[in-house]
Order: C-alpha cells, then structure tokens, then sequence
C-alpha cells in the first residue's frame, strides 16, 4: 500500500511540475493564460468501514485549469495590433470554425481581410454604405475587411463664412460692381470648392458698401459672376438685422447642371476693426488616398484618407462566456466553446460586460515568472518527498523479508 501512496504521490508531482513547466514556456506567448493543477486525495473505504480507523490510498490529479486574469499591456507599432482591457474573446473565423482567442496579433491579407498568423479571420460588425457612426453598426459579425481604395469625392453643398465688414469702409453704391474693376468693391474673400468629380473650383465673394449699414454681395466661380447682389443690412450695433442671410446659387459650367450652393452669411459683423474672414469654410473635398486605419477603444475600425476625410468600415466584436474555464484549448492561442462554457454573448467591446480594445498594444502573457520558480521549487520538494515514502516502504519490506 505505501508503494501505491507513493506512486500517485510522484505521478501528482510530476503533473504539477508538468503544468509549472508549462507555464514558464509560455510567458512569452501573447494573450497565453496560466493554468493552475488541482489535486484531490484518493480515499478507499470498504463497505462497512468505520472513518476513525481509515487510511487514505493518496492523491490524483483531478484539473488543470486556466486563469483568465489580465495580462499586462504592452504597446507596439503596429496599428492592428489590439489588446483586450477586461472580459471578452476574440471571435475568429478558421475556415468555416469559430475560434477564439485572446492574442491580437493581426495583419492585413492580400485580400484585404484582417486576419492572424494562421490566416484566420478577425470578425465584426461590417459597415454599410451610409454607416458612419457605431451607433449605425450592428447585425451578424462578419470577416472584418479593409478597402484600400481611394475616398470618393464630395461635391460642395453648403458655404459658411463669417466675416467683419469695416464700418468706416467707402460707400461706393449699389448697382456698381464689376468683377473686372477693383474700384467697385470694398472687400474680397475666396475659398476651394469642389464639383461632383471632386475637381477643385477657385471662388471667390465680393462685398460691396452701399450705403450706411448696408452691403451688396457677389459670388464669383472660376472668375466668372454667379451670383449676386445679396443685400446684407446691418443695426448700429454692428449686428445683421437678419441674422438668417443665406442664398442659394448655380456654380456654373464646371459643375453638373441643377447643382446649387448655399452660402450662410450668419455671424457677418460690421465694426470699427478691419477687414477680417474668422470662418470661411465648405462641406466638399477631393477624392483621397488610404494613409491609415485606426481602431478605437470601442473597436471601431476608421480609414482614414488624404483628403483629411475618415470612413466608418466596421467594429470588432468580443465574445464573452460564463464559464471561461470551460473552454476547450485548442493550442495556438485558440480556444473553442464547450457544452461546459455555454454559449457565446457576441457584442460590441464596452458593452454588456465586455472589456475596451487598445489598438497599437497586445496583452502579454498573465504567467507571473517568479512565482512560477517558486511553484518549481516545491513540485520538486513533493517529488523527493513522495520517492522517500517509496524508499522508506522497500526498507521496510527487506526488514521484514531478512526476519528470521
């Protein structure tokens, strides 16, 4: 019997020292977790035996199970690398298999798709046309991909400016402007717009003193008169008297035919102070080529473009269970759901529990290295500990064998 206690003695120490050793092989693994053996203590009774004069028969490895705290963060330079603060799983597409992970080492395939070393793909919401808030996003995850084509152009809607006309200015009169005599307006101002090609249009807005606090306005495209007078009337305060002064014009030829622009004049002032433009600004832009994609803490992904424009192309979602430890590891940082784990809640990072993504970062390992030689030390003492109790059992077995 001794033999036997010490026997599953060695084969405990030994799974301890296999789990220990485990462990420190994987410190260096990206989003690896640390597995703790447990034992339990091998009791044989007869039927009919009393508990008092019992013996027990050892002990047996009854799990090895992980630990799902968190690793420390380490930052890096890459932009899709993503580390999870907090509960949650990676969701991966492998070939047709949902896996999960915790290690957020992805890259970008030929295809577009973002994927991890072993090719398998990153899932998340996908953003539709139209989709430019996470508000917007939602539906089935999908394999995550980036279009790396260039931002498509926007035709200019809508002009604001707000200026100061000077006070004292030279009353010159209405009905006097011509665009070809400088002598016929007070002030200029010009600005890019762009057409529906996102072709970038010189204009330029002329402003002209009528009388005593009151203006006449004239917008020019290409150097060429489209619009005007606007009449803009100010109270001795310096305040428009109508602070809604908007109109609407035809761009002319270099854009397409019915196209107008509204210029909002709203905030115009008239002081004492010079000539001064504090907005003049407009909703277009040109087209653009791809120079970075972004994920924010919420797993947003953002393209963002040249022409300073960002598109929404889709979030990562976080797989959460409630009972991480009943995962099946499958090797490679990957783990698979288990009738023991239940099923997966998918959502969006931050919500219902889950954690934040940090993009440009990745989780370490959670294996604390010293304690781990510490745990080395004593699976190596229980090992000598249960060889003794071998030892001591064959000496006593000769003892009684020499007994004459």
């Amino acid at each position: 019997m001794p033999f036997n206690i010490g026997l599953s003695g060695l084969n405990s120490a030994q799974a301890d020292l296999d789990v220990t050793g485990n462990n420190v092989s994987n410190a260096g693994t990206t989003g690896f977790k640390q597995s703790r053996a447990e034992f339990g203590d091998v009791y044989a009774q007869s039927f009919g035996g009393t508990n008092q004069t019992t013996v027990g028969a050892g002990s047996r490895l009854l799990a090895v199970t992980q630990q799902f705290t968190q690793g420390q963060t380490e930052f890096t330079e890459n932009g899709l690398d993503l580390a999870i603060d907090g509960e949650g799983f990676f969701q991966l597409n492998d070939r047709g298999n949902t896996v999960y992970s915790r290690a957020g080492e992805f890259q970008v395939d030929r295809d577009g798709f973002i994927v991890n070393s072993q090719g398998q793909n990153l899932q998340g919401y996908i953003a539709e046309d139209g989709d430019a808030e996470p508000a917007d996003l939602g539906g089935t995850p999908g394999d995550l991909r980036l279009d790396t084509g260039e931002g498509a152009p926007r035709r200019t809607e809508e002009i604001d400016a707000q200026l100061n006309l000077r006070s004292d200015a030279e009353v010159i009169g209405a009905g006097q402007f011509d665009i070809e005599n400088p002598d016929s307006y007070n002030f200029s101002t010009s600005l890019t717009v762009y057409n529906g090609q996102g072709e970038a249009q010189d204009a330029e807005a002329f402003f002209t003193k009528t009388a005593d606090n009151e203006w006449e306005a004239h917008v020019a495209v290409n150097g060429e008169e489209v619009a005007g007078p606007l009449e803009m009337e100010f109270d001795s305060n310096g305040e428009l008297v109508d602070d809604d002064v908007t109109f609407t014009f035809d761009p002319g030829d270099a854009f397409d035919d019915g196209t107008e622009i509204e210029i909002d004049f709203a905030g115009t002032t008239q002081y004492g102070t010079d000539f001064g433009v504090s907005d003049l600004s407009q909703d277009g832009y040109a087209p653009g080529t791809l120079t970075d994609i972004d994920i924010d803490n919420e797993g947003v992904v953002f393209a963002r473009y040249s022409n300073g424009q960002s598109d929404v192309l889709g979030q990562v979602v976080l797989a959460n269970f409630d009972n991480p430890q009943g995962l099946e590891q499958l090797g490679n940082n990957n783990w698979a759901e288990t009738f023991a784990s239940g099923g997966p809640t998918v959502n969006a990072p931050g919500a219902a529990g889950t954690g934040l993504l940090q993009a440009g970062a990745l989780e370490a390992s959670n294996v604390d290295i010293a304690q781990e030689l510490v745990n080395l030390i004593t699976a190596q003492r229980n090992f000598q500990a249960n060889s003794q109790t071998i030892s001591t059992a064959d000496t006593v077995t000769q003892t009684i064998i020499n007994i004459r």
